[in-house]
């Protein structure tokens, strides 16, 4: 006979799935009685169970209180539908485009509202951007993030829009809704965007989306310099390296 301990073991998982289950039914972040009622569960042991899950970061909790799904599941859900691991499938491509333009590129994956540095590939130069693994940036000034908002529709982009107030950390950022759908929607036609000194004055990224078997957007790689030395002519050699990346994880080409 299975003991009580093991039951309430057993329950809680139950709950926490169906937690998970509606955080996924609903496209923005979502308040805790909304998932109270989703789900039926007391406010209290559903705010003890998200706790849980969100110290495990299959779930986060923005400033709001609201809930949506964690980086966790996203690594996990690529590691599934691809049996490979996104890092070191993206590596060898990631340090063939640093040697090939001497420059640092970055492997990013989108984190609700913002980007997280997967991993990275530096130069053996003095001078060159140094991202750290691990840390983030608002989605609006890098180059990949104004991507992966494009993936999404206006409506999407003007939400992100209202719950960021779109913070400028430079001159050059996009701190108005129209400038961001217009650099959105014009980077997601032309397969590619830009960061021109949006995050940080005097640094120039160029990036792209990596896609999974699915045709899902599923990473962002990027390529990040000096501005005096980062050049469009690099456009192509970081839409092949995404392409090829992409490939890997078995995307099939377009057209």
């Amino acid at each position: 006979m299975k003991s009580e301990t093991d039951t309430n073991r057993i329950q809680v998982i139950d709950r926490a799935a169906a937690l998970l289950d509606a955080i996924a039914r609903y496209p923005e972040p979502v308040n805790l009685k909304i998932l109270s009622a989703e789900t039926g569960l007391h406010t209290s042991t559903a705010h003890r169970i998200l706790s849980s899950l969100i110290d495990n970061r299959f779930v986060e909790r923005d400033p709001s209180g609201r809930y949506r799904l964690g980086i966790h599941l996203l690594q996990l859900g690529v590691r599934l539908h691809n049996k490979i691991d996104l890092r070191s499938v993206a590596l060898p491509y990631m340090e063939a485009l640093r040697d090939q333009l001497n420059e640092s590129v970055n492997l990013t994956l989108r984190e609700g509202d913002v980007v997280i540095y997967l991993e990275k590939a530096t130069p053996n130069r003095m001078m060159h951007v140094q991202q750290v693994v691990g840390s983030r940036a608002p989605l609006h000034v890098t180059a990949v993030g104004k991507l992966m908002l494009g993936t999404g529709s206006e409506d999407d982009i003007r939400s992100y829009a209202q719950r960021t107030n779109l913070p400028a950390y430079t001159r050059n950022t996009l701190s108005t809704l129209p400038q961001l759908l217009h650099e959105c929607r014009e980077a997601s036609q032309q397969g590619y965007a830009l960061d021109n000194e949006e995050a940080e004055i005097g640094v120039g990224c160029i990036g792209v989306l990596i896609h999974d078997s699915t045709g899902r957007a599923v990473a962002g790689l990027s390529v990040s310099a000096p501005m005096e030395r980062r050049q469009l002519a690099w456009v192509d050699a970081v839409k092949a390296a995404g392409q090829a990346i992409s490939a890997q994880l078995g995307c099939q080409p377009s057209g």
